[in-house]
């Protein structure tokens, strides 16, 4: 008897029925893990692109003029348009924007405000410049992680509602008429 068992235990263990199936079920989560990490830091730069794009070019519109009306809300709707991929961006941006003091060079050393959405929120200074001000321009937009989880998105600093911060700075000079 104890041989019988012996002998189909033996047999048992030289079996390889289904072992594709075992490394299939051990390599998938792996796998997924690495491609969702990777469409999230691929996404994250998708981001991060247009919004510095959509920046640059606004800035741009700006500083030779052809903003002539420009308030905090007149920038974000044009950065915010220039911007297609980022979502609820008029409500998850602000703008920061200070004129910089030529004699001292003083650059402002907080960091960069970004949309609180669970509490009141006020924004951050906005002022505009004359003629050959040099004025400095920070942005943060407030997006969610598509898997907050895994890879990059959970290494992200996230607000309370699971959100980062995409920030983008820029200088420039306004040009004389």
């Amino acid at each position: 008897m104890i041989r019988l068992f012996s002998n189909a235990l033996r047999r048992f263990g030289r079996r390889e029925d289904g072992t594709a199936a075992i490394e299939f079920a051990m390599t998938v989560p792996l796998l997924m893990m690495i491609f969702m990490a990777s469409f999230e830091s691929g996404f994250l730069m998708i981001r991060s692109i247009m919004l510095e794009q959509s920046v640059d070019m606004t800035m741009r519109e700006l500083r030779l003029g052809h903003l002539p009306l420009a308030t905090a809300a007149t920038l974000k709707d044009e950065i915010c348009s220039r911007s297609v991929i980022l979502s609820n961006c008029e409500d998850n941006i602000t703008i920061e924007m200070r004129r910089i003091n030529t004699t001292s060079w003083d650059l402002p050393t907080s960091n960069v405000a970004c949309v609180d959405r669970e509490d009141a929120f006020e924004p951050p200074s906005f002022e505009l410049g004359q003629q050959n001000d040099v004025m400095l321009v920070r942005v943060c937009v407030v997006q969610d992680a598509m898997f907050p989880t895994t890879g990059v998105g959970l290494g992200l600093p996230k607000d309370a509602q699971g959100g980062y911060g995409l920030i983008t700075t820029t200088a420039f000079s306004i040009e004389p008429n």
